[in-house]
């Protein structure tokens, strides 16, 4: 019922959108003259900002259609490589006849499309051939799909590492970590010769149970039932996916803004008072921020139920107790690959030695192929995104990348 009012709350707000647009399009043209006064500004931004407001965000496009390799320009191409019933694997294909390692991004299926790693893979483009998880949105994926669960998003980890071919490397970030790493683990146990030469894990959450932040306290503070009765909806009949039960997209998004209202509502704030100022740029890249943050899909329900409960409530991964298809996940059974782990200094996400647990659990990769990186200053988006990520971040992944390959 909860996801019908919401489809009808975008119905009822479709007029005014409209109308907010309209106006908007009128005193933001420059052949009006009250859009040069001081009130037209402020009008004309108010009626951007309730635009903005009240708009459905669709997916963003990557856009990286070039790189530089070796000082010159390259063409780049992004591909479906491999198709999955909830996921596209995507292929930075470049045009450049060097031969640079297969890194394989898997992006989190937490809310967000993969676009939000776009910073991510720009900065990679040069010196690696990439492919990234695009994971699709649950409401699209008609019944007869199946269902998805958290064995099937391990099985899809080591499907895609097969297709990239041997001597890969593998990047997760976020909520991936798990998955990729029990992933591995199974590859690592039966000898497979499609076994990443590396794994980068970035601010994930290999052991909540060190450092809570308050997405973990509000996982364990409610029963796992709380989370089935309250947060679980059917895919209205508008999509194709009706009748799917859902973890919606709107709910998760909702809970983002809910971690820092204050940091939020700052933002658009300064995003009124940009337009009014004439701050073309400013305004701009809250713009581009936003239709990514805005931009939210739905979560197969069995695959978020079985996260908040495996991850976050009984934490069997750190405890030697994750079985995926009945078979138990042993990070121990990992000999060759090396491992990286980054952490941001003021991630209130994934806390202070979540990711960096992974060590503990890979005990038997030599010592000299274990690294980590604690980001100073950085919160959970700096560590892949941002100023932060460009100059200190992934200099560190590239090194590690090239060394072990």
């Amino acid at each position: 019922m909860l996801y019908e009012l919401h489809e009808l709350r975008y119905q009822a707000l479709s007029p005014f959108m409209q109308w907010t647009q309209a106006c908007a399009d009128v005193l933001s043209n420059p052949y009006n003259a009250l859009g040069y006064t001081l009130l037209g500004r402020n009008l004309a931004a108010s009626y951007e900002l309730l635009l903005r407001l009240g708009k459905r965000y669709d997916k963003p496009e990557f856009g990286l259609t070039k790189t530089t390799i070796d000082g010159k320009r390259v063409a780049v191409t992004e591909t479906v490589a491999f198709s999955k019933p909830f996921c596209r694997l995507l292929h930075f294909k470049r045009a450049t006849t060097r031969k640079d390692p297969a890194v394989l991004v898997v992006a989190p299926l937490s809310g967000h499309h993969a676009t939000l790693l776009r910073d991510t893979v720009r900065a990679m483009l040069p010196d690696f051939d990439v492919y990234v998880t695009d994971w699709l949105d649950a409401k699209t994926v008609p019944l007869s799909k199946g269902d998805f669960h958290l064995d099937n998003y391990v099985d899809y980890v080591k499907e895609f590492l097969t297709f990239i071919g041997p001597r890969s490397h593998v990047i997760s970030v976020c909520q991936p970590t798990v998955p990729v790493l029990a992933a591995v683990s199974l590859m690592a146990a039966k000898k497979d010769p499609y076994m990443p030469l590396s794994m980068t894990m970035i601010g994930g959450p290999i052991d909540t149970r060190k450092s809570p932040t308050a997405v973990n306290a509000f996982a364990t503070r409610h029963p796992h039932q709380w989370f089935e009765d309250k947060v679980i909806q059917r895919v209205p009949d508008k999509y194709s996916g009706k009748g799917r039960r859902v973890y919606p997209g709107f709910l998760q998004y909702l809970g983002f803004v809910a971690m820092n209202p204050d940091r939020h509502l700052n933002s658009h704030w300064d995003y009124y008072l940009d337009l009014v100022k004439g701050d073309g740029e400013s305004a701009e890249a809250h713009r581009r921020f936003y239709n990514e943050y805005n931009a939210v899909i739905d979560l197969p329900a069995d695959y978020y139920l079985e996260t908040i409960k495996t991850v976050f409530q009984e934490h069997r991964l750190p405890r030697g107790k994750m079985k995926v298809h009945g078979e138990l996940v042993q990070p121990a059974a990992i000999e060759s690959t090396a491992l990286l782990t980054i952490e941001g200094e003021l991630d209130d996400i994934s806390g202070s030695g979540q990711t960096r647990a992974a060590h503990e659990l890979c005990c038997n990769i030599p010592e000299n192929k274990h690294r980590h990186l604690t980001a100073k200053g950085a919160g959970h988006y700096g560590i892949f995104s941002g100023r932060r990520y460009r100059e200190e971040v992934y200099p560190t992944i590239r090194d590690f990348i090239h060394d072990f390959s």
